[in-house]
């Protein structure tokens, strides 16, 4: 009994060594794994696909936006299409200056034109005049923005990349004030419309 005694307090020592060495070098390597994995984790903090196609569409609405306005400048003799058409092409303008920014931090290219189905829209407005023209923008603005309102209510809630969830947050008051403005002058163009 005297000897088991002996025999088990030389070897709790030695046991207590090698449980030391074995949490030393795991200990050591989680340190390492720590010091390793920022790196790791910012090769995997690419942005989604679904984040980079939210900025892609929103850039492609965007310039669809910019250049219906742009023509409505252009073509009415409105006053109020002619100011919501500025505050389009200016409110637009900067949230593309604030997307390409976004975007160009996130290794996103960017579209540079409308898609080709607001082009072709685009040239359907453009062959309208007078009153219809100005009803036809409205109504083209009030489509355009409850599109982009889906678009951006989406990306606020499920974007994963946080710079991206809140620009669309940011965002997202502006285009619903528009489309709450576009559709008042769709209301006033369509009764300057019916007169003529």
């Amino acid at each position: 009994m005297n000897f088991i005694h002996t025999l088990r307090a030389k070897r709790l020592p030695a046991f207590a060594a090698i449980t030391l060495a074995v949490g030393g070098c795991l200990a050591a390597g989680a340190a390492s794994a720590q010091t390793t994995m920022p790196a790791a984790s910012a090769s995997s903090a690419k942005t989604t696909h679904a984040d980079s196609s939210f900025l892609k569409n929103a850039a492609e609405g965007g310039h669809a936006e910019i250049n219906a306005s742009k023509l409505a400048l252009q073509k009415s003799s409105n006053a109020d299409v002619k100011a919501f058409a500025q505050k389009m092409v200016d409110e637009h303008g900067k949230a593309d200056a604030d997307l390409q920014t976004l975007a160009a931090s996130k290794d996103v290219k960017l579209p540079a034109d409308a898609t080709m189905v607001a082009k072709g829209k685009a040239k359907i407005l453009e062959q309208r005049d007078g009153t219809g023209f100005d009803h036809a923008y409205a109504e083209n603005q009030v489509s355009a923005h409850k599109d982009a309102v889906k678009l951006f209510e989406k990306a606020s809630k499920n974007a994963k990349d946080a710079d991206v969830k809140a620009w669309a947050a940011k965002t997202l008051p502006t285009l619903q004030q528009h489309l709450q403005e576009a559709q008042a002058l769709e209301v006033s163009t369509k009764a300057a419309d019916k007169k003529k």
